[in-house]
């Protein structure tokens, strides 16, 4: 791989603006961002999320304040993302990096943590001089992408001129702040205006399921995290979570993921 293949930078300064030409940018953005301008268009509220960028896009991060990182910037040359292993994920298929969309992701409970530790490790090893660094790198971005492409279950694009694909946004953000109270498909087609066949139709269209296996993985996420990162009870978290039993959280949750919440706990 050549070394100059792929960068990595930490969102430190006040202000970071493009510098590297022909390379596609990758940003992990956590809190602190004041905003992301993209071709002279700010955008704002755009913490937790990943953008990516195609090399013909101007951009420039504003920081609130340089006492700490914000995240991490990613810079791939087309030789990275070329690579065979690379090249079977959809963000290939789906043209992520199309030259004319912004295509963004938010990162669901839990994901963000486990970005943020792929992109220290990635820095510590581009860095480095150790035996088969090439080969772990592309390892650690095909972990950064299957999660975006699959965990976190939608391919946000930032574009006034697509409406499926922005009601398909707007869902998924409703989802992310409503998971735990609205749990029928009904209820976010209702909020957002819309029939559930159309609103069912856009999400088929856009990600590949239907609104309810997002709802569903919302919640089936939310409990994993819950149950393997906190020290509350299951039946604590059953309830905080919305379900109505500690015995229908069990095989709820067992259901779609073929063990209890005790057997995951346990393991």
């Amino acid at each position: 791989m050549d070394p100059e293949a792929i960068k990595i930078s930490r969102i430190a300064n006040k202000t970071t603006s493009k510098k590297k030409e022909g390379y596609y940018s990758v940003f992990w953005i956590q809190n602190g961002v004041k905003s992301l301008e993209i071709n002279k268009v700010p955008y704002r509220n755009v913490s937790n999320s990943i953008f990516f960028l195609h090399p013909s896009i101007d951009w420039k991060l504003s920081k609130e304040n340089t006492d700490s990182s914000s995240g991490y910037i990613l810079y791939l040359s087309q030789e990275i993302l070329d690579n065979p292993l690379l090249s079977k994920l959809h963000i290939n298929e789906i043209r992520l990096f199309a030259s004319d969309t912004i295509p963004k992701i938010n990162l669901s409970p839990g994901i963000e943590k486990r970005i943020q530790s792929i992109l220290e490790m990635l820095d510590e090893l581009i860095g480095s001089e150790l035996n088969h660094k090439d080969d772990a790198i592309i390892s650690l971005l095909n972990t950064i992408f299957v999660y975006c492409d699959g965990q976190c279950n939608i391919k946000s694009v930032i574009s006034e001129n697509n409406a499926k694909k922005t009601l398909v946004y707007k869902f998924k953000k409703l989802v992310d702040k409503r998971f735990s109270v609205n749990h029928k498909v009904s209820d976010y087609a209702e909020m957002l205006n819309v029939s559930d066949n159309y609103l069912n139709e856009c999400i088929k269209e856009t990600i590949g399921v239907n609104a309810k296996a997002v709802i569903t993985e919302k919640r089936i996420m939310s409990s994993r995290h819950q149950l393997k990162f906190t020290d509350k009870t299951i039946k604590e978290i059953c309830y905080e979570l919305g379900f109505s039993s500690p015995d229908y959280f069990s095989y709820f949750f067992k259901k779609h993921t073929g063990i209890t919440p005790s057997m995951l706990r346990e393991g």
